[in-house]
């Protein structure tokens, strides 16, 4: 049951979060080509594309993580110990 949990915040969330944003990025635009609107919402577009980045950049970033700790990335990603 703990392993479900903890897939649910690391990947359901951030997805559902980034899902939202490209939707909403995706509902502006379909606003401004409309011809009977033909209005472009600049903040709402904004805050899409911010929620779609962070949510993308947290499951990319876990992962990242999880295969750099099981040295399954390439050199070039690994990070430098000091």
């Amino acid at each position: 049951m703990l392993r479900f949990v903890a897939v649910f915040i690391i990947y359901v969330i951030p997805g559902a979060v980034a899902a939202y944003g490209f939707k909403t990025m995706r509902d502006t635009l379909y606003l401004y080509f409309d011809p009977a609107i033909n209005q472009f919402l600049l903040g709402k577009f904004l805050l899409g594309f911010v929620l779609f980045a962070l949510g993308v950049a947290f499951i990319g970033g876990f992962i990242l993580h999880r295969d750099r700790k099981k040295n399954l990335v390439q050199p070039r990603f690994r990070k430098e110990e000091q």
